[in-house]
């Protein structure tokens, strides 16, 4: 009777000092978890902020890229077989989402993009300074694209006047997905050729970096099926062609095996 008291009483206290363990333990474990969910957390609010700091910049990198084309133009005081339309699509696509960043209060949007429709404009209007009256390999006339970009602009105008956001999303998507399967036209002849000397690297690069951002801010930040499909898109085209690139390298006719 005694020795059973007595073990009683020992194993009593052993047994509320290995539950005050297991439960302090727990305690801990449940801290540590608690602090790395706020660490990934904070983590992951640092990384998306950064992409929608970088996004805006990068999308001003890709409207100058046409730069040193457009100066190569003024000096030549000739456009060649160049066509206009990536000048006067690049007018129209900003201004449609300047219309659309601003319903949508989304400085980061309309931001860069305003500064696509002053580069467009001015891209625009060098060409045609130097394009011949005749000129119909731009696809089209000067004059054309001059009233399609002009209709693009009033249409836009009218609608961001009745708040119809979805519908100038969706144009912006429209185009996007015009711009971005432009290149694609070119590819088959890459592939024929062997050489992807057609394809510009930095612009590519600066592409494909713009449209992984704004698909991170898109998704994660925005929610926005008008932000993130397009680029997400662009991100795909990029990929091709940096695939492309990196296959066939800058080869001329002379570099390929007779």
């Amino acid at each position: 009777m005694t020795s059973r008291s007595t073990t009683a009483h020992t194993f009593s206290p052993t047994l509320l000092l290995l539950i005050l363990f297991f439960a302090s333990a727990r305690e801990e474990d449940d801290t540590t978890f608690a602090v790395g969910s706020t660490s990934s957390s904070t983590w992951s609010s640092f990384v998306l902020q950064l992409c929608d700091t970088l996004a805006p910049f990068c999308g001003v990198l890709c409207f100058l890229a046409p730069l040193p084309t457009i100066r190569q133009i003024s000096r030549d005081k000739s456009v060649g077989f160049l066509p206009l339309l990536p000048y006067s699509s690049m007018l129209s696509n900003s201004f449609v989402w300047v219309m659309y960043g601003l319903l949508k209060d989304a400085p980061s949007v309309w931001g860069s993009n305003v500064f696509g429709v002053i580069l467009g404009a001015y891209y625009f209007v060098t060409f045609a300074k130097h394009c011949g009256p005749m000129s119909n390999n731009l696809p089209g006339t000067v004059g054309q694209h001059l009233r399609g970009a002009s209709l693009v602009i009033l249409f836009n105008l009218v609608l961001a006047f009745w708040k119809k956001d979805d519908i100038i999303g969706k144009e912006g998507v429209f185009f996007c997905i015009i711009l971005f399967a432009s290149p694609l036209a070119a590819l088959k002849q890459v592939i024929v050729s062997q050489s992807a000397a057609s394809i510009p690297l930095p612009f590519t690069v600066a592409c494909f970096i713009n449209c992984f951002l704004w698909s991170i801010v898109g998704v994660f930040k925005m929610s926005d099926f008008n932000i993130y499909f397009p680029n997400l898109l662009g991100l795909s085209c990029s990929v091709v062609q940096l695939s492309l690139k990196a296959v066939y390298g800058n080869k001329t006719k002379s570099d390929l095996p007779k």
